[in-house]
């Protein structure tokens, strides 16, 4: 009897032993911490990534998200150099032909793209980035980094210049009288490279001395660039179709001719031919240009009031058109490249998309840079509704709509900037009375064409 009951018993023993055993598992399984996961390597983790990049002023502030991409990707980044716009062009320019580039991602601008193509610098980027990457870009814009159908920039931002004009005289009634009694018309705001002649000219009848009516960018390729706008407005091209100069045409001998006859009348500064933009946008600040086409980029200068002295004084409005029914619109955008020697091809693209993502290009249109994106377009145009200052608004439609339909670039073309080293000293000699314009012309013309048939163009 005793032995049954202990044979009964121990099975109940042993049952109870596990319902207790299991139990105190599973509470102490409900109470332990879930095992964290085990970290996953960074998609870019190891790689070091090496820029060449534009630097200065606001140009600088970009770069200070790069440690947020470092923490995103694992990647290391590292900007070997950093220089003014043709410092670092003309790194790429010697580093290329060369063969010590020793970087990944470079700057890089839709002027001088078509060089570093030529030296087989950089790389098409039509594998890097898809359709459904590129859709936010503004079309005209993007579509100027492309040559040979492919895409080998990316736009970073872009500038294109509108006409500046002071309204404290355009809209003075005294001028508004002078003006007509001297000239026989009335004092409006220029549409027309004609009208633009004319009202300076006039303009420059009644002005105090020390006052100009206009002014241009006088050298390099700031005055070769001031030309072809004026002469494609006007109906012209630089090159034709089979790359011979063309600039030598009725377009072009009128747009030099407009140059030569504003210097003489004296509706320019007797120093024009020695000023690039810094010189210009100086004088404009003192007060003492009443009109010019000037990059948007300017425009928190110039409305400063502790260094302007037209701030708050003026308007801006399109570029005049020509003959050829054409607004002016020279226009170019810095950007990103990859370079051919980079063994990190995939990283630079991811890097490139972050610095041009919609969060870094609005960083850069608050900066009152002119970005790339629509979306951007659209947040910063409602924004700037809302202060109620309308200039800050109208600067901005304007130069939307202008990218969209007056943004032309220089020729595609290696030869853009060799091309411009023949022609404008020749151009300041028309301007100076030295040299007829269609005499200077043909003379740069056939230089030019001299160059291209050496390069192998013909």
């Amino acid at each position: 009897m005793r032995k049954g009951l202990i044979l009964f018993l121990i099975p109940l023993f042993l049952l109870s032993f596990m319902v207790l055993f299991n139990g105190g598992k599973k509470e102490e399984a409900e109470k332990a911490p879930e095992a964290a996961p085990a970290p996953s390597a960074k998609p870019l983790e190891g790689i070091t990534l090496k820029c060449a990049f534009i630097g200065g002023a606001n140009y600088e502030e970009l770069y200070k998200a790069i440690p947020k991409f470092e923490d995103e990707t694992g990647a290391k980044v590292e900007i070997v150099f950093k220089g003014d716009g043709f410092q670092i062009d003309k790194k790429l320019k010697t580093d290329f032909a060369a063969g010590t580039v020793d970087y990944d991602v470079c700057w890089d601008h839709s002027s001088f793209f078509t060089q570093y193509i030529k030296a087989k610098g950089i790389i098409p980027l039509d594998d890097y980035f898809t359709q459904d990457e590129l859709s936010d870009f503004i079309p005209m814009i993007l579509n100027s980094g492309k040559k040979d159908g492919h895409l080998w920039i990316i736009p970073r931002h872009f500038d294109i210049s509108c006409l500046n004009y002071r309204t404290d005289i355009f809209n003075d009634p005294a001028v508004k009288s002078k003006f007509k009694a001297a000239t026989g018309m009335e004092l409006k705001v220029p549409e027309t490279w004609d009208e633009f002649k004319q009202t300076s000219i006039g303009l420059q009848k009644i002005l105090p001395p020390g006052v100009y009516a206009t002014e241009f960018a006088g050298k390099e390729e700031a005055l070769t660039g001031r030309f072809y706008e004026v002469l494609t407005a006007e109906g012209g091209q630089y090159f034709d179709k089979n790359w011979k100069p063309a600039f030598n045409g009725p377009a072009g001998v009128k747009a030099a001719t407009m140059f030569r006859d504003l210097y003489a009348a004296g509706a320019m500064p007797p120093g024009m031919t020695s000023f690039v933009w810094e010189d210009v946008a100086k004088n404009w600040v003192a007060g003492n240009i009443v009109m010019y086409t000037e990059w948007y980029g300017w425009y928190s200068y110039f409305q400063d009031p502790t260094a302007s002295k037209a701030a708050g004084k003026f308007d801006i409005a399109r570029q005049p058109k020509g003959d050829g029914g054409i607004h002016s619109g020279w226009a170019g955008q810095h950007a990103f490249s990859i370079t051919a020697v980079s063994t990190h091809k995939e990283a630079a693209a991811q890097l490139i998309k972050f610095l041009t993502n919609p969060d870094q290009q609005y960083t850069e249109a608050k900066l009152g840079f002119l970005v790339t994106r629509q979306s951007v377009w659209d947040r910063v145009i409602k924004e700037a509704k809302a202060t109620g200052v309308a200039l800050d608004t109208k600067r901005l439609e304007l130069a939307q709509m202008q990218a969209s339909k007056d943004f032309k670039t220089p020729p595609l073309v290696a030869e853009w900037l060799p091309s411009s080293d023949i022609l404008y000293p020749i151009l300041q000699a028309i301007i100076l009375g030295d040299k007829k314009p269609k005499a200077g012309l043909d003379e740069a013309a056939s230089k030019v064409e001299k160059m291209m048939s050496e390069a192998g163009y013909y």
